[in-house]
């Protein structure tokens, strides 16, 4: 990967499944917060996947150029305000949603506007969209702290979000689950567990730390992962199996990994000494993939491939999103 381009195009390759399904997918589709981390590189995979189709892109793309890319990759760009009702009028009608639209950073101190985007929104998405199949994406952070030693929290777990922001998420996912029940939407809500590319994740997190000599928080001590190229491929394909009423799914990495154990296998790849602080306690925020593997097959992407893309990408000083992930965060307040 020499630049963004040829990275954005790793990210935005679909899998052969991937093409498959949506070949066999009636209709066009349409990405809603096409503008974020994952919008951009998921546009184009659906586009990829389905060339005969139109992708339409949703946004208030405030970077243009965001915009000019995506429309140099044959989609068809919409500036709109989600959060704001009349934007909806001009929106056209289609069957396939995806749902990115979301709140996390700086959402401390500002809960009214993170409750707004991450519950508001999706009712006037639903009322909007009442007869389309739609994919949203969720969090992981609505899942309980579970044991290391345990695998995982399931689908089946019940949730326990840990402040505002992941009360918020369990909201947005109620909202969906009550509209999919009153309208008959079909519905999958996909509880992401941190995704991984060169400029945004908490390899980048954790490879910036040890570039500076700064110590690594071990107080979130496992975490899951998995590369954002995979997560596009399955939240694409995850349309296939959206049903009322709505339905849960993990997204997220085979393995539970350790924080010192990564930190560590960075610090070879960089040739640095890695100091550590605090020490890992007995819970984790941790969920289980199992469910969403048996669907889909498990990452295309192994962890160790993941580490050296990523490393290699910040120690060169290539750009990065400067969006810390604070996955060491375990009161909830992002």
């Amino acid at each position: 990967m020499k630049n963004e381009s040829d990275l954005e195009n790793m990210l935005s390759e679909p899998s052969d499944a991937t093409r498959r399904v949506l070949s066999q997918t009636p209709g066009d589709f349409m990405v809603l917060g096409a503008a974020g981390k994952m919008g951009p590189t998921l546009c184009r995979l659906v586009k990829n996947a389905a060339p005969d189709r139109k992708v339409f892109a949703v946004s208030r793309f405030s970077d243009p150029a965001v915009k000019d890319r995506l429309e140099q990759s044959g989609i068809t760009v919409i500036s709109a305000d989600l959060a704001e009702r009349q934007s909806y009028t001009d929106l056209p009608q289609i069957p396939n949603i995806y749902y990115l639209v979301g709140m996390k950073f700086g959402s401390t101190g500002n809960e009214s506007f993170t409750w707004a985007m991450n519950a508001y929104v999706p009712a006037l998405v639903c009322e909007h969209f009442r007869s389309s199949r739609i994919v949203a994406l969720s969090t992981g952070n609505v899942h309980p702290f579970t044991p290391v030693t345990f695998g995982g929290a399931t689908e089946e777990a019940t949730p326990d979000p840990k402040g505002e922001y992941a009360q918020s998420c369990l909201g947005r996912e109620r909202i969906f689950e009550y509209f999919s029940r009153k309208h008959s939407i079909p519905v999958v809500n996909m509880r992401l567990g941190y995704a991984n590319e060169p400029r945004y994740g908490i390899i980048v997190d954790l490879t910036q730390k040890i570039l500076k000599d700064e110590p690594i928080d071990l107080a979130m001590g496992n975490v899951n992962l998995i590369w954002q190229g995979d997560a596009n491929d399955i939240i694409a394909q995850a349309i296939s199996i959206a049903e009322v009423p709505a339905r849960v799914l993990n997204l997220t990495g085979p393995e539970t990994v350790s924080i010192r154990f990564l930190a560590t296998a960075i610090g070879k790849f960089l040739n640095r000494e890695v100091a550590f602080t605090g020490s890992e306690q007995p819970t984790a925020l941790l969920f289980n993939a199992a469910r969403c593997f048996e669907y889909f097959g498990y990452p295309r992407c192994p962890l160790m491939k993941m580490v050296h893309r990523v490393v290699d990408w910040v120690a060169s000083g290539k750009t990065i999103h400067n969006k810390p992930t604070k996955f060491q965060v375990r009161d909830g307040k992002f």
